[in-house]
């Protein structure tokens, strides 16, 4: 599996778009209705509400694409979430374009790791498992976190914990879809309950 997830890495980042094409300032003006739940800046404070600054912008834009995808369909295809399916439905391509140059174009605030989580997780989050088939994160988010932005793979470094953890378990459960050729299904299938609490907690801290 990670040697599948690298060569996947390096074949996309010669293929895949750099990053959506978008104006940051229209995205600001357009941003207004999203700081509720992101923060005015990405930066959201809620913890079950993903940050969002300094995502790469092709990561943003395919999300908001399947959002609108899952409100056209009934949740048939692309990414379906009750909120953000209705805020997704009436964007236009080059709204979606432009909303995700601004939030990719903030910067991230970073989180911390608890100390009794550092160890375990450094051991996972770059080890993986190979006793149980579990995937190293390292091999498509990077040694801080910060993913791959050719490849498609997303920033997750400084994310919260009840966000990371919800949608470990939303991947884990199938709820969750839309992963490319469905890795984050097979990585996250292996994963326990513990194993999650501590890469959500350990991911929390990178930047």
């Amino acid at each position: 599996m990670k040697k599948l997830c690298l060569l996947v890495c390096l074949t996309l980042g010669f293929t895949a778009s750099v990053t959506a094409e978008g104006d940051p300032e229209a995205g600001k003006a357009k941003s207004a209705v999203c700081a509720a739940c992101h923060g005015p800046d990405g930066n959201s404070m809620i913890d079950m509400n993903p940050k969002i600054a300094g995502q790469h912008a092709n990561y943003l834009a395919k999300q908001l694409t399947e959002f609108r995808l899952a409100s056209s369909t009934g949740g048939a295809e692309g990414r379906n979430n009750a909120v953000m399916n209705g805020m997704a439905a009436p964007l236009s391509d080059q709204d979606i374009a432009d909303l995700a140059a601004y939030f990719s174009s903030q910067e991230a605030k970073p989180g911390a790791t608890p100390e009794n989580f550092v160890e375990a997780g450094a051991a996972l989050y770059r080890g993986g498992d190979a006793d149980r088939g579990v995937t190293a994160c390292i091999a498509c988010h990077g040694p801080s976190g910060n993913g791959m932005q050719l490849a498609g793979f997303p920033d997750i470094s400084g994310q919260h914990v009840a966000y990371t953890t919800a949608q470990l378990k939303a991947f884990r459960a199938g709820e969750r879809h839309n992963d490319m050729n469905g890795m984050m299904r097979d990585v996250a299938s292996k994963l326990t309950d513990e194993d999650i609490e501590i890469l959500a907690n350990y991911i929390a801290g990178l930047h």
